[in-house]
């Protein structure tokens, strides 16, 4: 057991070989800082698999006494350690009541964040954080992972120079990528040993040209959450931050002299050496303005609504009471015009609340759209005459070229994305200039634009015009409104596959807003150069199985009927633990998989479900973010859609990833090539016969070329068989005759390569170059 909490920084190691207890615990410190968390752990596995070491940071000796002293802590170790992917918990304690262990309120905390460390396949050990203000973020999941492989390492190997450089670097690179300040300070000196860039950014507006960071410091004073103020030149940071030993998310405003100021959220961890002295501090840092600007974006947005409402709501009351206290005096013509107010009143009130529902949709990945063929000039005259219907006092020009294709539109959703165009030209125009629609095809779309000779938008406004809550800025272009308009509009085009984007020459100097749909399918796939490339018909696609994974009842009905509609035979679940039965029972063609589901996710799905590697998978998810894509890619996935999309874009996916399947390219790597649909083997053009086992290895490998695939997984594909020695010993003698045929040196490989103690992989293509082997 280590008894030791906090370790010396780990930068004064480097040039040591530090024991297995002070990598974990430096570990630790750093995560901890960097995610919030008021303590971590690790617990690590001996030979048979029971906990070894036990490391903690944060806690003090008392609190991790009685954990360690929990009876039944392994329990739950051992539980947490059978979950592959990452596990985040609002209350702790309540899980593990649920799971029959005694534990009381007192003994675990209520938010948790663990994952288990894994290397070669083999249990290392469990990683985790507790008791965070607030609630653990994806981002605290991603930090976890990166130093929990590395983690995993450490605790398999015997720790020394090599290991204590793989997890410094590691963390190095974690610190200097995360959405959060860090910096470190030494506590003898004050000085500042190392800082992020995020740390940088937020500190910016503070620095004086030609001065550094230590003389910045020397100038700045920071005023704490109890009012007290400290001037940095007097009390350097660091003895400051020493005389409270740790602040955990402390509003703190920093200054100059000069009147420039920045306020942050401020958490430090002291770090201290095996005598208990603290040696350096880590603070972390988040900047407030971009919370505080949202916070105030958010008030305003209410006080709009409530305006909007408040509005029409006062009209229909004032007419209502007209009509009951002197209904009999009136004159029916006057009558008839307070009826008129109060419908068209409450019409008004009906649509700025049918905003409000969209805006939800949109930002819950619910928003469901339900294309068909449209003629475009239709949609555009339906959206002009309610426009002008309604009071608009602008002419609009509408110019469309005559052989314009048809689209495919939900048309009353694509009338309300022009007529919400339409209303924002007309705010920012004069009532003299016209607003021209125009539009022209853009290859497997139709751009439609809006132009006016209004205000104009500045450049700098341009990448934040159609998020919500957008207010007035320096543009000269005022939002008014509830600001909901041209965000609801970028929801709905993205729903339908399109994109929207917006220009302008500068103040002045007027705007087009220009959005795209796709071209109607029948026009698309009879412009297709291949016919053997168009789109399958209905018919075709008659009893094609796509199995649909969703833990969202919403979504899996919105994908379930437009499978129905396209003529595919869906089979949906919610419950990812029938997923393998399913695959083994029901041999669907394609499976549809939601990123993020209870207690996994598709990707550690991916790699957990044998059966799926053989299947195209595509994602769906709300998450847009690159490496989130980049991840299922790399798992192995064909296609990832992001929330919300069409039933047009769904539809078009499956279509594509099916005719990949179907007419499957030769795998071609240097001499080799692999002809899935012939089950044909050639190298340097000669023919080379394989058994049906050999060809299963060639094809499980070449499938998942670049990726390593473990003895377990190859088994399982190829013959069904559990890992175990006579079924590795086996294997291994496939592997030999394979590379035989192949005329592979069985010293040297160029096609199958040996992962040693975990399996093996083939390069991915053009890695090798013909004649290369």
């Amino acid at each position: 057991m280590n008894g030791n909490d906090e370790p010396t920084a780990p930068d004064a190691r480097i040039g040591e070989s530090p024991d297995l207890d002070t990598l974990l615990t430096e570990a630790l410190v750093e995560v901890r800082a960097l995610t919030g968390a008021r303590y971590g752990g690790v617990a690590t596995l001996e030979g048979g698999g029971q906990a070894h070491r036990f490391v903690t940071s944060g806690l003090a000796e008392e609190e991790r006494a009685r954990l360690a002293a929990w009876p039944d802590g392994p329990r739950l170790i051992e539980h947490l350690r059978e979950i592959d992917g990452p596990l985040r918990l609002a209350d702790a304690a309540a899980y593990a009541d649920s799971l029959g262990l005694a534990s009381d309120g007192s003994l675990l905390p209520k938010n948790f964040l663990g994952m288990p460390l894994r290397r070669g396949g083999a249990d290392a050990g469990y990683l985790f954080l507790a008791d965070k203000e607030g609630a653990f973020t994806e981002e605290d999941e991603r930090v976890l992972l990166q130093v929990a492989s590395h983690a995993a390492a450490i605790v398999a190997d015997a720790p020394g120079e090599g290991a204590a450089g793989r997890l410094r670097a590691t963390l190095e690179a974690v610190i200097q990528t995360a959405p959060v300040g860090v910096v470190v300070f030494d506590a003898a000196t004050s000085n500042v040993l190392s800082i992020n860039q995020e740390c940088k950014r937020i500190v910016e507006g503070l620095r004086t040209p030609g001065r550094s960071s230590e003389q910045m410091l020397e100038v700045i004073t920071v005023r704490r959450a109890d009012g007290a103020e400290i001037d940095l030149a007097e009390y350097p940071l660091a003895s400051v931050l020493l005389g409270a030993e740790t602040v955990r998310g402390e509003e703190i405003v920093a200054s100059t002299p000069d009147g420039r100021k920045v306020t942050m959220l401020v958490s430090t961890t002291p770090v201290r050496s095996a005598a208990g002295d603290i040696e350096r501090v880590i603070v972390t840092m988040q900047d407030l303005a971009p919370i505080q600007e949202l916070e105030r974006l958010r008030s305003e947005f209410l006080g709009m609504v409530s305006h909007e409402l408040r509005a029409p709501l006062t009209s229909i009351k004032g007419s209502a009471t007209t009509l009951l206290e002197t209904g009999p005096d009136l004159d029916p013509a006057v009558m008839r015009e307070f009826h008129r107010i109060i419908a068209a009143q409450a019409d008004h009130m009906n649509g700025l609340i049918n905003d409000l529902l969209d805006a939800g949709r949109i930002d819950a990945g619910t928003l469901s759209v339900s294309p068909e063929p449209s003629e475009l000039e239709a949609l555009v005259d339906r959206a002009r005459n309610t426009f002008l219907s309604g009071g608009g006092l602008h002419t609009v020009l509408v110019d469309l070229p005559p052989d314009l294709p048809r689209v495919m539109a939900d048309r009353r959703r694509i009338v309300q994305v022009l007529n919400n165009l339409f209303a924002n030209a007309a705010r920012h125009a004069p009532e003299s200039s016209p607003i021209r629609v125009a539009a022209l095809r853009d290859g497997v779309h139709v751009a439609v634009s809006v132009s006016d000779e209004g205000k104009g938008i500045a450049p700098e406004r341009l990448p934040t015009l159609f998020q919500k809550y957008t207010g007035a800025g320096d543009g000269g272009r005022e939002l008014s409104g509830t600001g909901l308009g041209l965000a609801i509009c970028k929801g709905l085009v993205e729903a339908h596959g399109g994109r929207i984007r917006a220009e302008s020459g500068g103040p002045g100097q007027g705007a087009r807003l220009t959005f795209t749909l796709p071209v109607a399918e029948e026009v698309a796939a009879g412009a297709a150069a291949a016919p053997s490339r168009a789109a399958p018909s209905r018919d075709a696609r008659e009893g094609t199985r796509i199995l649909v994974v969703d833990d969202d009842p919403h979504m899996l009905r919105y994908v379930r009927d437009a499978l129905m509609d396209a003529g595919y035979a869906p089979l949906v679940t919610g419950d990812h633990r029938e997923l393998a039965r399913i695959l083994r029972t029901e041999r669907p063609q394609l499976v549809v998989l939601d990123l993020v589901l209870p207690e996994t996710d598709g990707i550690e799905l991916m790699e957990t479900v044998p059966d799926l590697a053989d299947l195209p998978v595509i994602f769906i998810s709300a998450y847009g973010r690159d490496e989130t894509i980049a991840r299922a890619f790399e798992a192995g996935a064909v296609d990832y859609i992001v929330k919300p999309f069409s039933t047009t874009e769904l539809t078009a996916r499956i279509r594509a990833a099916l005719r990949r399947r179907a007419e499957p390219e030769a795998f071609v790597l240097g001499d080799l090539a692999i002809h899935y649909d012939e089950r044909r083997v050639s190298v340097a053009g000669r023919p080379v016969e394989l058994t049906a086992s050999e060809f299963e290895l060639l094809r499980v490998l070449s499938q998942g070329a670049g990726r390593v695939q473990d003895y377990g997984t190859l088994l399982r594909r190829i013959s069904g068989k559990e890992d175990d020695r006579d079924a590795r010993n086996a294997l291994r003698t496939l592997v030999k005759g394979v590379r035989q045929k192949l005329g592979e040196s069985a010293d040297n490989p160029a096609c199958i390569l040996t992962e040693r103690g975990v399996g093996y992989r083939m390069p991915r293509p053009g890695s090798i170059p013909a004649g290369g082997r």
